[in-house]
């Protein structure tokens, strides 16, 4: 993480200009080079990591008084175990490059009950571990005033995401990092995927739709836009590409609609979402899907009036070049523009996103993000009996 949070946040600050080596990644407060006393009496120098809660772009006060050390077990001067700060020696992943060994729990002093902010956490656990070893060398200390390094990650996000680090399930998250990703449809379905997963490490995601954001698709899309808003008749790809990029710095927008003269432009994906009506271009789309070999979900509803309340089904259909053999017979291809004429395409807010809910869980189990036990390859969502039935299983 940048320099920018280190010069933004005055506990940070406070920290790196009396010399301390500190490093902000993934989430994480890296305060290196801190001398402790290993079992064999030796001075050695270790890593005290700390989780970092964030308030846009500087800290918040800590939420916890646990802290990490990267390094051998920190001890007394005559070689026992720090086990009044030590809670155990159990080797973990917190990140990609973030292993620690040891974790440690350590409260303020009496009568503070919380760190006021990080100066205050990391004094206090650099004290706890270091002045053993000064015992040994009264000249060394973890204020070394080492050269800044720029350090800046390069992140698909504005902002952190510290609810990966915080929950610690940065490795399974990084698992969905894929260079790709296309939304084709922006109506009710389309945009609520985009909300689910412009909150992933994707490093593109790619907006397809060539209709107008009209004032019954605010109605059945995320967010509350303004009649002002609505006045101008945006672009779908362009008015949500706007709305997310201030989260996700990689959102692409293609005001245009797929067809057979720019389907080619699907070739680069990795995955695809399919959220579109029409039978026959939805037709043609996937048989491209299949001949360049890219996975991809589809979703559909079908919600209809009945004594005087609404029934329906929603449906989940994912296609991969390891399984394509049912999608066309759980797809409807057809495109019936009498009927569409005189009937009404019911979508409502909560089912859309349900639909697109259901849609980004099995992408998200695809890639190994989520167990996956069934190997389902097509699911339906039966609305008056709160029914999920999963069928076409794939045997690996």
């Amino acid at each position: 993480m940048s320099q920018q949070l280190i010069n933004r946040s005055p506990d940070l600050k406070k920290l790196r200009n009396e010399g301390f080596d500190i490093e902000a990644k993934s989430g994480f407060l890296l305060v290196k080079d801190v001398p402790y006393v290993n079992v064999q009496r030796e001075v050695k120098r270790g890593i005290v990591v700390s989780k970092l809660i964030l308030a846009g772009e500087r800290t918040a006060k800590p939420d916890n008084h646990i802290a990490y050390f990267i390094g051998e077990c920190p001890c007394h001067a005559d070689g026992s175990p720090l086990n009044e700060i030590l809670n155990n020696s159990n080797r973990q992943q917190l990140a990609a490059e973030i292993i620690i060994d040891h974790m440690f729990s350590a409260k303020p002093i009496l009568p503070q009950t919380s760190y006021e902010d990080y100066y205050h956490k990391i004094i206090t656990y650099v004290a706890n571990i270091s002045r053993h070893a000064q015992t040994i060398s009264p000249e060394v200390t973890a204020k070394n005033f080492n050269p800044v390094k720029d350090s800046e990650e390069v992140s698909v996000f504005n902002y952190c995401d510290t609810a990966t680090s915080r929950a610690e399930i940065d490795l399974i998250t990084k698992k969905l990092t894929l260079d790709n990703v296309a939304i084709i449809g922006l109506g009710g379905s389309g945009s609520y995927v985009l909300d689910l997963i412009a909150k992933t490490p994707i490093k593109a995601i790619h907006l397809f739709d060539g209709d107008v954001f009209f004032q019954h698709n605010a109605f059945r899309a995320p967010g509350a836009p303004s009649l002002i808003e609505l006045e101008t008749k945006p672009n779908k790809a362009s008015y949500f590409k706007n709305i997310y990029s201030k989260m996700h710095r990689n959102i692409i927008e293609h005001e245009v609609f797929i067809d057979a003269n720019n389907v080619d432009q699907l070739r680069e994906m990795n995955f695809v979402f399919l959220c579109l009506d029409r039978g026959s271009i939805k037709k043609m789309i996937i048989s491209k899907l299949d001949e360049f070999s890219i996975p991809f979900v589809d979703v559909g509803m079908g919600v209809h009036i009945s004594n005087n309340a609404l029934i329906g089904i929603l449906r989940v259909t994912i296609g991969t070049p390891q399984k394509n053999d049912h999608v066309t017979t759980r797809i409807p291809f057809s495109d019936d523009d009498t009927e569409n004429e005189y009937s009404n395409n019911i979508q409502i807010a909560d089912l859309n996103a349900l639909n697109a809910t259901l849609a980004v869980i099995k992408w998200k189990k695809l890639y190994g993000f989520y167990v996956d036990l069934d190997h389902e390859y097509h699911s339906t969502y039966t609305i008056d009996g709160n029914m999920l039935i999963n069928e076409d299983k794939y045997e690996a």
